[in-house]
C-alpha cells in the first residue's frame, strides 16, 4: 500500500480529514495509480482507526472526483485524461500567472516574508521526501500567493483547479535534481516579485505550473 498512508494518526486529529489529504495526495502524485481499488477497511488498518472515518473521507473524495464507487468492492481511483489535464494546466496557467505583474507592483515586506516561510516549507519537504506535506504547503504557497491579488474568486477557482490536477509522475521524482528544483522555483519566485519583476514572475509561474505535463507526469524536459 502507499507510503502516503502513515501509521496510526494521533488522538486529537481530525481522521477523516487526515485520511482525505493522505489519499488525495497519493491519488494527485501517482502513488496511487488511476485504476487502484482501495477499501476503507484496508486503509482503516494502516490508520490503526474505524473504518467509518475513512469511508467518510473516501465518499468525499468521490465528491472530488478522485474515486468512484465499485459495488461491493471500494473506492476505484479515477483517470485525469491527457485532455483533462493540458486543459487544467492551461487554465491554471491563464489565471494565475498574469496576477504576479500586479502582485509585483504591490508587495509588502511582511507578505515577501510569509511567502519565504512558505516556499522554505516547500523546499524542506522535498528534501524529506514528505509528498504529503509537499503537496500541502505547495497549495498553501500558491493560494496564498494569490490571495495578495485580491480577489477571491479567482483563489477559490484556482483551488479547484490545483484539487483536479494529477502528477502521477511526482512520486517518482523523490530525492531528484527536478524535484529539488522544481521546489526552488518558489524562492526563485519570491525574489522576482520582490524585485518588482512583474512580467519575470509572471514567465516563471508559467513555465513551473507547465512541469504539470512534464516532470510532474513523468516526462523529461530537456
Amino acid at each position: 500500500m502507499s507510503s502516503f498512508i502513515i501509521g496510526p494518526v494521533s488522538v486529537g486529529a481530525s481522521l477523516r480529514g487526515t485520511v482525505e489529504d493522505a489519499v488525495a495526495a497519493a491519488i494527485v502524485s501517482g502513488e496511487l495509480p488511476p485504476g487502484t481499488l482501495v477499501t476503507a477497511p484496508t486503509l482503516a488498518t494502516r490508520f490503526g482507526i474505524s473504518a467509518t472515518p475513512v469511508r467518510e473521507a473516501l465518499l468525499n473524495l468521490q465528491e472530488r472526483g478522485f474515486v468512484d464507487v465499485v459495488r461491493n468492492k471500494g473506492f476505484r481511483v479515477t483517470e485525469v485524461s491527457e485532455q483533462d489535464l493540458w486543459e487544467i494546466v492551461r487554465l491554471r496557467q491563464m489565471l494565475e500567472a498574469p496576477p504576479m505583474r500586479e502582485i509585483a507592483r504591490v508587495l509588502q515586506p511582511e507578505a515577501v516574508a510569509d511567502l519565504r516561510d512558505r516556499a522554505q516549507t516547500i523546499v524542506d519537504a522535498a528534501a524529506a521526501a514528505d509528498l504529503p506535506a509537499y503537496l500541502a504547503a505547495d497549495m498553501a504557497f500558491h493560494l496564498r500567493l494569490l490571495e495578495l491579488h485580491g480577489n477571491h474568486r479567482l483563489v477559490a477557482m484556482v483551488k479547484d483547479l490545483r484539487q483536479q490536477t494529477r502528477m502521477v509522475g511526482l512520486a517518482d521524482m523523490i530525492g531528484t535534481a527536478e524535484l529539488a528544483r522544481s521546489a526552488a522555483e518558489h524562492h526563485s519566485l519570491v525574489d522576482l516579485l520582490e524585485a518588482r519583476d512583474g512580467r519575470g514572475a509572471e514567465t516563471l509561474l508559467t513555465a513551473h505550473i507547465g512541469h504539470v505535463l512534464g516532470w510532474w507526469n513523468g516526462r523529461s524536459e530537456d
